[in-house]
This record gives C-alpha cells, structure tokens and sequence, in this order.
C-alpha cells in the first residue's frame, strides 16, 4: 500500500469512541502496539490496558481513565502502522479535543510518556472542574453555527453561559455550559428549527468557561511539559490552522480547555489543501463519519484492529 503524503492526513478521535476490549488484538497481534501498552502500564504504573481490555464500562468511562485509553490505543495503532509503512508520511495530523495530543505525540513534538502523563492529568483536572462547577452538554442537530452562536448567546447571562462546544460536521455541533443556560439554550434551539436538542450523560462542561477553575493549573502542566517543534503540521483544534512550533502548540491545547473544537473548519481546512485519504487512528470510525458530511469524494481508512492492518497488506 502506498500513501501520497500530498493528499493523506492522519486523525485520532476524542471521547465516546472508547468501548472495552479496545486495542486487545491489536496487542496480541503485533509486537509494536504491544510495546506501547507495556510502556503505558509502566509509566502510569498500573495495569492501566486491564481498565481497557476487561473494563467494568464504569471505569472506562470516567473521564480520568477514557482519556488516556483512548491516547494509549491511538498511538498504539499509529506504532503499528509505522512499522509497516516507515515511510508513509501524510501531510497533516489532526484529533478531535482528547485526539490533538495523540496527534501531537505521532507527529513527534511530545514523547509517549510525557503525552500520556499529560492527559492523565487533563482528565483529572476536567473532572475536578466537574465537580467544583457542575455543568452540561448537549448535542444539537439540524442548526446552523451562526444560529446556534445566537442562540447560545440569547440563552447566556452574567452569571450563566452556553457555547459551542464541538462543530462535529454541519448540522451536528455539542454545546456547552450552566444547566439552566443550556436548557434555555436547548429550548432555543429547537425554537430556531433544530431537528433534534439532546442533554447528553455528563456533568462536566468541557470547552466552556467552566473549565476555568483549572485552567491556570492545567496551563502550568502543559508549561511543564517538553514540547518540541515539528517537520509534521498539526491542525489546531483552537486555531484550525496548521501548527509546527512547539510554542503555537503549546498556545493551542492550553487555549482548547475552554474553546470550541472547530472539526468542521479543520477538515475543510485539510480538504482545501489537497487531502483526500483520511485515516483514522484509534478505536471505532466517529471521526471518518464526521469527515464524510463535511467534504465529498473523500477515502476513510480506519486504524484500530488487526483486520484494518490486514486489509492494507
């Protein structure tokens, strides 16, 4: 298989593509994503890949474990591939919120146990803003961004506020914020003509200023952190522009903890620079769906089992 790194971009998927068992066959079919689990157990120093392999759902599913499995089995699947192909090189990384830091680390800026140490820790901390500052999300189906950027700002008061949180693709964005703002904001909504405006299962209200009771914190683990320049542009989830510098890097994720995750203007973006092969790094395919409701004529190729490796060969 070979991969023009003029029209190729790698993209690794944030929460809710995590499910138990993840990145198991992968390990027991290839060495390389062995490795990573091994090296993951070792620096978290727990058996983290059991969390992963056996569950309880439970678990998984804290925002303290999800982020990591998912960096874990991302990277793991990228070793895998990088084994097979040394040298298939795209032309953009790109990950979805949690995602951009496996993007980072493939792309070389972070090492594994420094980016794998960083979002443990980004897990911690949206989690302890969850609980020091209640909030929500929910998906809104069917509105445009400029409607719901009224919207949210007609449902937000001094003390109250919903954002755009995510701009998954067109007619699909997760808003953000104060419950009695985001349920105005969900009643507005639907008032504006959207088909659908659901509350979804969470209490922390990720890229929205709730974060902001572990922002400074968060910045200083991110300073912290050694982050290095890049031959391989990284998308920005912030900017939604190409970033290769270890300091726009580092401007970006920290920016990120309370902004909207542009996925639609980061893949228009990739798109308008030639891509059209996307491939998907980690479990399930929520990322390919997203890109194929944004640009048309596009190639998904999902990374995250031995059968997807298997149909390469």
């Amino acid at each position: 298989m070979t991969f023009d790194p003029k029209t190729t971009a790698f993209l690794f998927p944030g929460q809710g593509s995590q499910i138990v068992g993840m990145g198991r066959a992968l390990s027991e079919a290839f060495p390389a994503a062995r490795a990573v689990f091994a090296e993951a157990d070792a620096v978290l120093d727990i058996p983290f890949s059991q969390i992963m392999w056996n569950g309880p759902e439970s678990e998984l599913n804290d925002t303290v474990n999800t982020q990591p499995a998912l960096f874990i089995h991302s990277l793991a699947a990228y070793r895998v591939f990088e084994d097979l192909f040394p040298n298939a090189r795209p032309l953009f990384m790109a990950g979805h919120s949690l995602g951009q830091f496996s993007a980072i680390t493939a792309a070389g800026a972070m090492s594994f146990g420094d980016g794998l140490r960083l979002v443990r820790k980004r897990g911690e901390l949206m989690k302890r803003a969850g609980e020091v500052n209640p909030g929500g999300m929910a998906a809104i189906l069917g509105l445009d961004i400029p409607g719901l950027d009224r919207v949210c700002a007609e449902a937000s008061t001094q003390t109250e506020v919903v954002q755009v949180a995510n701009d998954n693709c067109p007619g699909q964005v997760v808003i953000s914020g104060h419950k009695p703002a985001l349920e105005r904001a969900i009643a507005g909504a639907k008032a504006a003509g959207a088909k659908r405006a659901l509350p979804l299962a969470v209490s922390i209200a990720a890229h929205s200023p709730l974060m902001d009771s572990i922002q400074k914190e968060w910045e200083q683990a991110v300073l912290a952190t050694y982050f290095s320049d890049i031959a391989m542009p990284v998308i920005g989830n912030v900017s939604a522009a190409p970033i290769a510098s270890a300091a726009g890097l580092r401007a970006d994720v920290i920016a990120q903890m309370q902004s909207r995750v542009r996925w639609t203007e980061i893949v228009k973006r990739m798109a308008s620079e030639g891509v059209t092969t996307f491939v998907e790094f980690g479990p399930g395919t929520v990322l390919g769906g997203l890109v194929k409701r944004i640009v048309e004529g596009v190639t998904l190729l999902p990374m995250g089992n031995p059968i997807d490796f298997d149909a390469l060969r």
